[in-house]
């Protein structure tokens, strides 16, 4: 069994066929966490896990849905024509009152996504004011989070000194002990360490197994992402799709689904020069005891 710690199996891109896509991939042995990033999704992402054994749900609200904006993601998704969807957003005010409700049912098996994301500040805006923004809407969530007992899934970008320092303010109050993971980590392998101190996961998906890029620093061959993998124990690491998001190869370039983790696990393997049973072994039992599922 594998479990893909991070999906979005609930999202737009599987309206056509998501039960399909459900059935063959739990069908492979491939169970999974879907996540929500606004109102909306965090109460379709329940109802679709409600529906199905092998699928919990998470209850959040992204940095990105803060603040209104539309945009291609090419490192997200990459562009076909005619065919890549354009992500929008709008200005969601985290309501505590909304999310707690969802957060009770039976299938919520954590808060998030939720976090800090500097990449994706809307040009002509008050950058400064949105961070702050960000962080009052990331704090109100790690509050429901200790609240409720629940874990965190973080998703940050280009802010790991703010996230660890907040977090880190947290767990040195007695609170989030839960803890978390740091979803689709692409911070260097210091902050990796700061944040596995803490107790916290992370969580690595297809990029893993992309080619470094021309502004990756490269150590014996590896890029920053694979070096912490080699360098981090497995018994701190989990393995994710993010689909519809970031395709592992070889099917980079068409939607991801998250019966691909498998590919995310044997690149993870080869990495740490393992068995793949061991990383779905371990993996899985992580996986099972941060979200307390069976």
């Amino acid at each position: 069994m594998f479990i893909d710690s991070h999906c979005h199996i609930h999202f737009q891109a599987y309206k056509e066929d998501m039960d399909d896509v459900i059935k063959r991939t739990l069908s492979s042995g491939v169970f999974m966490i879907t996540v929500g990033t606004q109102q909306d999704t965090s109460r379709n992402g329940l109802e679709v896990a409600s529906r199905y054994e092998g699928i919990w749900a998470s209850v959040g609200l992204h940095p990105n849905h803060l603040t209104a904006q539309s945009f291609f993601d090419d490192s997200e998704l990459p562009p076909q024509e005619q065919s890549t969807p354009k992500i929008k957003t709008r200005a969601e005010v985290f309501d505590s009152d909304y999310y707690r409700t969802l957060a009770k049912h039976p299938k919520c098996v954590a808060i998030g996504e939720c976090g800090l994301d500097y990449y994706r500040i809307p040009e002509n805006t008050d950058r400064y004011g949105v961070m702050q923004i960000q962080e009052a809407a990331v704090r109100a969530q790690f509050d429901l989070a200790d609240e409720l007992n629940l874990p965190v899934i973080i998703h940050c970008r280009d802010a790991y000194k703010e996230q660890y320092d907040i977090l880190h303010e947290y767990i040195q109050a007695g609170k989030l002990t839960r803890r978390g993971v740091i979803h689709c980590y692409a911070g260097n392998l210091e902050e990796a360490k700061k944040f596995v101190s803490l107790g916290f996961f992370l969580g690595f998906n297809g990029i893993i197994t992309y080619p470094p890029r021309k502004t990756d620093v490269l150590t014996d061959g590896l890029s920053t992402s694979q070096l912490v993998i080699r360098e981090i124990p497995l018994e701190s690491l989990l393995i994710e799709t993010d689909a519809p998001y970031l395709t592992p190869v070889p099917h980079r370039g068409t939607r991801n689904e998250p019966a691909l983790v498998k590919n995310v696990a044997q690149k993870l393997a080869d990495i740490k020069n393992i068995s793949l049973d061991e990383v779905e072994r371990v993996t899985s039992e992580n996986a099972k005891r941060l979200f307390g599922i069976e």
